[in-house]
Parts: structure tokens; C-alpha cells; sequence
């Protein structure tokens, strides 16, 4: 009997497509590495410079102090910020776990806080009843692309005396309220990971302020603590944008609000689409922000009304084709290696019921419409609609 391969038929669709933003820039980015390799000015170059400069106008700050890596950003951001061993830090116990790692490598003690389960984003109503005389600061994370409202965090961080620390890590150009993302905090860490809004080619990171001593002591910090060679005033590291990486970032910057239209686009099909399905029990996460959100993920829940769970529909979307994500499976309170938190299962429902929901579906720009509808009638097929 002739066995067919019913997968030669299907359309594939990746999770992410990066070559469909880097090969149209190839000669632009070549020539912007060959550059760097003659003008050999691999740390701290010129390359560095103009995007530090660049990627801060954008946001509307005044400085941008390229690092390592976003996680990096978070650490040493908040020691410039003036954040010391002691000191407490609100953060949403919905994020990647680079969040609360940034934290406890400044030193400094995490409380975690519940999310608002229609955005995913931090409750703030949570975060006021954790609040001690050693709360010093607040990192709300802008998740998936969607800010944090800032005239709710200005309200929260008058009413409590807190620093606003933002993880835009994922909100590259995102808006809410006429801000925009990197603006409203003290300072604000971004990441360059490769599969990011704005990526490199590899690990990098930037922390971006309005206040000058928060950069200059940034600047100290990230170059082992020196403002000047040989000079080591502070208890400082090693944690550099590299020329090269920040050459490629030069190059893409420009570029970067029309991806996020694009991203933009892709979830308005989405939306539209999966409207149909909200009764069977899929429901994307709310976007208030319309245009401003920058969509680094798009990300539904798999509620208790539909036919199947999240796992279940995630293997029959892999089975079509479909490369679909869970951002994030387990709950930072929940790793092992945090375990000396004191936090256990059940302190943060909304967050843990989330983690059993959520699926990020395809999102990068260049997903067609083909994609988008076999991604809808495959989520409509599987749970039976």
C-alpha cells in the first residue's frame, strides 16, 4: 500500500524568521563590520558611541550607556540608579527570569508581585500591599511589547517614594499614553538578544536615562568600575556593547518603527481572526495601548472554556507545521534555583494560572496572510471549532 507523507504538504511556519529582515541588509551590515575591523576600535568605538546616541534620542532620553546584555542593563542600571544590598525591589512575578536575576546580582532583594491576567502585566494594586520602609524601587516590565501604563506608575511611585526601573527588554519603541518606552523610569534597561525587536548578532544590551550621574556612573560601572584608566573607583565589571555588535545595531535602528507597524499588522489579523474563537475559550492577552504596542510576542490563553488545554494544542499546532512558544512555563517563583525567596506554589495565582494558559503564537515581521490564516484554521480545527 503507497503510504503518503501528509507533512510534505503542509505549510510551514516558523516561530521567527529572522533572514526576512537581514537579508535585505546584508551590504549594509558587511560594510558596517568591515568599518569597525579597519578602524580597530573593537571596545568602547565609535559604533558604540553613535548608537548609545542614536538609540536614546529615540526613546526621547538624553543618554544611552551600552552593555553586555540586557540582564546586565537591569544589574547595573539599578546600582547607578543608587539601588544597594538591603534596599527592596517590586517586581512582577510574570516575567523572564533575567528580571530577577538583574536584581539580586545589584545586590538588592526582590518581592514579587501577581499580574493583572488580561494584560500580564504587574498588578499595582498587588504591588501597594507589599510595600515596606525598604522598598526603594519598582521594575515594571513592559511584557510582550505593552507598557505598563505610566501615569499609573507615576501615581505609585509618588504615593509610595519609589524609583521607576523599567525592563523595556521586550518593548523596543513601545508607546502608552503619549511615552514612550525607556522614558518615564529613572533609568530603563533594553536587550539586544537576537530575536528582539532590535537585535544584534549575538548578546547585548544598553541602560538609557534623562538624568546624567546615573550615565556617568553607569559608564564607571560597566568598565570595571573606572572613570578613568586605571582609576577604580567603584566595585565595578566587565560588561561592554561590543563595536561590531553595536555596528549592526547602527545599521537596524533606522528600520526599527517599520518592523514594529509590521508586528502591528500581523496582530490586527490575528485579532480579527481568533475574535471568533473567544467563546471556545482562546483569548489573546488586551492590548490598551492600540498602535503603541510593539508586539515582541503575540501570546494567547488557552482558557478553561476550550475544548483542550494549552499543551494539547500546542503539539497539534507542532504537528501542522506551526512553531509556537510558552513565554514563560514556570513562574520565576517557582524555579529551583530561587526556591531560597521563601515563596511556594499558590502566592501568585493569577501568575501561576497564566503559565498553564499561554501560547505565543508566529510573530515577526514578514508573516503573510497565508501564515496567519493557517495558523487561525488550525487553532480552529483543534480545539474542535
Amino acid at each position: 500500500m503507497l503510504m503518503v507523507d501528509m507533512t510534505s504538504t503542509l505549510t510551514p511556519v516558523p516561530f521567527v524568521d529572522l533572514s526576512l529582515i537581514h537579508d535585505p541588509l546584508k551590504p549594509e551590515i558587511q560594510a558596517a563590520l568591515q568599518a569597525v575591523i579597519d578602524k580597530g576600535d573593537f571596545i568602547l568605538g565609535h559604533a558604540v558611541t553613535e548608537f548609545e546616541i542614536g538609540f536614546a534620542k529615540a526613546c526621547g532620553v538624553r543618554y544611552g550607556v551600552g552593555v553586555a546584555c540586557g540582564t546586565d542593563a537591569i544589574a547595573l542600571g539599578l546600582q547607578a540608579c543608587g539601588i544597594q544590598p538591603g534596599d527592596e525591589v517590586l517586581v512582577p512575578a510574570n516575567t523572564f527570569i533575567a528580571t530577577l536575576i538583574g536584581v539580586l546580582h545589584a545586590g538588592a532583594t526582590p518581592v514579587l508581585v501577581d499580574c493583572d491576567p488580561c494584560m500580564a502585566l504587574i498588578d499595582l494594586n498587588q504591588a501597594a500591599q507589599v510595600v515596606t520602609q525598604k522598598t526603594k524601587a519598582i521594575i515594571p516590565v513592559h511584557l510582550y511589547g505593552q507598557m505598563v501604563s505610566p501615569h499609573q506608575l507615576f501615581a505609585f511611585a509618588k504615593a509610595h517614594n519609589l524609583i521607576i526601573f523599567e525592563d523595556a527588554a521586550q518593548a523596543h519603541l513601545a508607546e502608552r499614553e503619549s511615552y514612550c518606552a525607556g522614558s518615564i523610569g529613572l533609568a530603563a534597561a533594553f536587550s539586544f538578544y537576537p530575536s528582539k525587536n532590535l537585535g544584534c548578532f549575538g548578546d547585548g544590551g544598553i541602560v538609557v536615562t534623562q538624568n546624567e550621574t546615573v550615565a556617568q556612573n553607569l559608564r564607571c560601572l560597566r568598565n570595571y568600575g573606572a572613570p578613568q584608566k586605571y582609576l577604580h573607583t567603584e566595585q565595578g565589571t566587565n560588561s561592554r556593547l561590543d563595536s561590531l555588535q553595536a555596528a549592526i545595531l547602527n545599521v537596524k535602528l533606522p528600520h526599527l518603527n517599520t518592523w514594529n507597524r509590521d508586528r502591528n499588522f500581523v496582530a490586527e489579523k490575528y485579532d480579527a481572526s481568533l475574535l471568533l474563537l473567544r467563546e471556545k475559550g482562546i483569548i489573546p492577552i488586551e492590548n490598551q495601548s492600540a498602535d503603541g504596542h510593539v508586539y515582541h510576542l503575540y501570546v494567547i490563553r488557552v482558557t478553561e472554556e476550550c475544548a483542550i488545554d494549552r499543551d494539547t494544542l500546542k503539539d497539534k499546532l507542532t504537528e501542522q507545521g506551526i512553531q509556537v512558544g510558552i513565554h514563560y512555563p514556570i513562574p520565576c517563583h517557582l524555579q529551583p534555583a530561587y526556591q531560597n525567596l521563601g515563596y511556594k506554589e499558590g502566592n501568585f495565582p493569577q501568575t501561576e494560572k497564566l503559565s498553564q494558559q499561554i501560547l505565543s503564537l508566529p510573530m515577526y515581521p514578514g508573516v503573510t496572510t497565508n501564515q496567519i490564516n493557517h495558523v487561525f484554521t488550525a487553532i480552529q480545527s483543534a480545539i474542535g471549532a
